[in-house]
């Protein structure tokens, strides 16, 4: 590794000279204290390189599609895989056991992978993205309006912490590759060059669009002068630096988007029935193990107050305490028994023991570990003190009175908990909120009712709730670990931001616009078919055309086809539904919606696509199913029916040779009143099938 880590940016790496070499950060091995690198960003443009993400990332990025992208992201996730043993041997520099290199590495690989296929899933094969149903402004249908998303013309800036330096960044950068906005990687100073690695892997790879990722490996203390309309940033760390920066110019007036996940004084709570022997009480004492441990308990989402029943105070403790001595080896994490390393950093280690020393004049009492410097295991396997190494035990501080206001207040960011008890569920879920917002709160409970008691009072105080019991201990992701398919952030301490959640979060990186128009041009803007724009029918059939050939608004318009008081008796005895509405006159006419008999809406659905069916062998692969179906108007024998089908929505898959067509399908009866709508999927080859030979 280079004296100075390296930045990437303008396309390229860069690290200042010689000369700012005796004013770079020292980073040193959590375990050992041996020099990694230094870190310094002197001489560094940063304002040319946001530039640079604006103009190069966004033109890039924008000339792809999201599906496009998401498949990038797909190829990003199997370059890092390839050598994620390279970053796994970075980690335990940093203090990271290989459980805590799995959460890290392979978690931000799986985020990647996750977004690549809910990118190609629930994101259209477009550059614009449709929010709910068009609204009709006009009475003739002339004029609507629809909300859509667009990529923000900006670039995303990431300032990350400490403790996650492959996922912390992936799960920031993933979302906003796929929205389509450059992203540029500020990391933190004591495991940067685990960001770096990733960087570079991704660099080496050649996958990258050009300008749609950048590092900078150092401080920033002009960021915000250089932001801009467009812009993003997203923090995480602690809340008064989140606050210093929400409050600049170019956030408050400026229209630069700032979100934060910083400070989390997490709970997790046992259920009054969950006692000493029953599989939740298990769960929970091996949960709150956990997340003391991984990471040595350097987790934004680690538990840090334990709230149990008043009367289980004890048995928790004692529980803790055992599993503790039997499982957790604290040490140099190259040593393969070791089940805990240090912190990052001998200062990251003092300021834990300060907060610690705080927990304690308020009342806190140590009932497990110690502040005293552990003997821990070397990376040769022998055991005693490492002067140089940040190693701390796992520390669990009981407090008397669980109104003290340091329970609830202060966070020890290490393997640090504090228990207190509670006498009722509501004061627990009260205890719970005296936490000022989390990023999670878990409750171990088999009871239900209890579960729901707790979640109407504690929800609106969190982002995320987790319930342990004996039906999913085993496969619980856990306390402490936020998915990518769910939102990960949390009201008032916790930041107010929110990252993750699926699909929602690459919106974060787009704008929603209320557009207006007439059909025509809202088909143009979107891709997808407005009643009243352009349609065309009664050339060749579409369904005997390609993907390449098809336009939206080819039609079929089929004709009127009459139902009989026989099909539908045939229909009912053929498919075993008789209900009432179908069979019996008197009753079908006591209902509030019927005339009398009337024909099976999945009748009237068969005989539409016996209407607008093309029997013959063509680009018509398959049909997949149909969506929004509502039936509106009742028919009755001797009515008749047509049916509308209309190209609505056409959607290449990039990696196969057919895609999505979306028909929008209209059922009318002989008095032109709608009796259905609803949309059909059908699979389409992209280019004409030749004849096999025969």
């Amino acid at each position: 590794m280079s004296e100075i880590l390296p930045s990437f940016v303008n396309g390229e790496w860069w690290a200042p000279g010689p000369e700012a070499l005796p004013g770079a950060t020292p980073v040193r091995d959590a375990s050992t204290g041996e020099l990694v690198t230094r870190v310094s960003t002197e001489g560094l443009d940063l304002g040319a390189a946001l530039e640079y993400a604006r103009d190069t990332g966004q033109a890039s990025l924008g000339a792809l599609t999201f599906h496009q992208r998401a498949l990038l992201l797909k190829q990003f996730a199997l370059a890092l895989t390839e050598r994620k043993d390279e970053l796994y041997e970075l980690s335990r520099r940093a203090g990271a056991t290989k459980a805590d290199t799995w959460i890290d590495v392979d978690g931000g690989i799986g985020v990647l992978f996750t977004y690549s296929s809910k990118g190609r899933r629930e994101l259209p094969n477009a550059t614009v993205y449709v929010d709910g149903p068009a609204e009709s402004l006009s009475k003739d249908g002339s004029f609507l309006g629809r909300h859509l998303y667009t990529r923000l013309h900006g670039v995303a800036v990431q300032i990350n912490a400490f403790n996650f330096p492959v996922w912390g960044s992936l799960e920031k950068f993933a979302p906003a590759f796929l929205a389509g906005m450059p992203t540029v990687v500020k990391p933190a100073t004591p495991t940067g060059y685990l960001a770096e690695a990733f960087v570079r892997i991704l660099v080496d790879s050649g996958l990258l669009p050009e300008g749609s990722l950048q590092l900078v490996s150092g401080t920033v203390p002009t960021l915000f002068e250089h932001l801009t309309l467009g812009d993003t940033v997203s923090f995480t760390g602690s809340a008064s630096t989140a606050e210093r920066l929400r409050q600049h110019e170019s956030v408050r007036t400026g229209g630069v988007r700032f979100t934060s996940e910083t400070d989390s004084i997490n709970a997790s709570i046992l259920g009054p029935d969950a006692t000493a022997g029953t599989p939740e009480f298990d769960a929970y004492v091996k949960q709150l193990v956990t997340e003391l441990t991984a990471k040595a308990g350097q987790k934004c989402t680690a538990i840090r107050r334990a709230i149990v029943p008043a009367e289980s105070v004890d048995a928790v403790i004692d529980a803790v305490r055992a599993r503790v001595d039997e499982r957790v080896i604290v040490g140099d994490p190259r040593d393969e028994t070791v089940t805990m390393g240090p912190l990052a950093s001998i200062a990251q280690r003092d300021e834990v023991l300060a907060q610690v020393a705080k927990l304690e004049e308020a009342g806190g009492r140590i009932v497990i570990g110690a502040t005293s410097a552990p003997e821990v295991v070397r990376a040769d396997g022998s055991r005693g003190p490492v002067p140089n190494g940040a190693f701390l035990s796992p520390l669990l501080v009981r407090f008397a009175d669980a109104d003290a206001p340091a329970v609830h207040a202060i966070e020890a960011f290490g393997p640090v908990a504090s228990i207190i008890g509670y006498d009722s569920v509501p004061e627990a879920a009260r205890l719970v909120g005296r936490g000022g917002g989390s990023l999670v709160t878990s409750v171990a409970t088999h009871d239900p009712a209890v579960a729901a008691e707790l979640l109407g009072r504690m929800a609106a105080f969190n982002g995320r709730v987790l319930f342990l019991n004996r039906d999913d201990a085993r496969t619980s992701t856990g306390h402490g670990s936020p998915v990518p398919h769910l939102v990960h952030g949390g009201p008032g301490r916790a930041g107010g931001g929110e990252e993750l959640g699926g699909i929602r979060s690459v919106l974060h990186y787009m704008q929603r616009t209320a557009v207006q128009g007439t059909p025509e041009i809202l088909t143009e803007l979107t891709g997808i078919w407005h009643p009243g724009a352009a349609s065309e029918s009664g050339g060749t059939h579409p369904f005997r055309k390609s993907l390449a050939e098809l336009r939206l608004g080819d039609q079929v318009v089929s004709p009127l086809r009459e139902v009989t008081l026989e099909d539908i008796e045939t229909f009912a005895e053929f498919t075993g539904d008789t209900f009432y509405a179908h069979m019996d006159e008197e009753a079908a006419a006591a209902n509030p919606f019927f005339p009398g008999r009337v024909a099976h809406g999945y009748l009237l659905i068969a005989w539409a696509a016996g209407l607008f069916v093309e029997p013959a062998p063509g680009p018509v692969l398959a049909n997949y199913g149909l969506e929004n179906l509502r039936f509106l108007t009742p028919v009755s024998p001797g009515d008749s029916i047509r049916v509308e089908l209309t190209a609505k929505q056409i959607t290449p898959r990039e990696t196969e040779d057919y895609g999505e067509v979306r028909w929008d399908a209209v059922l009318k009866n002989q008095n032109d009143e709608l009796v259905a709508q609803y949309d059909v999927l059908t699979l389409v080859a992209k280019e004409q099938q030749s004849p096999s030979a025969g």
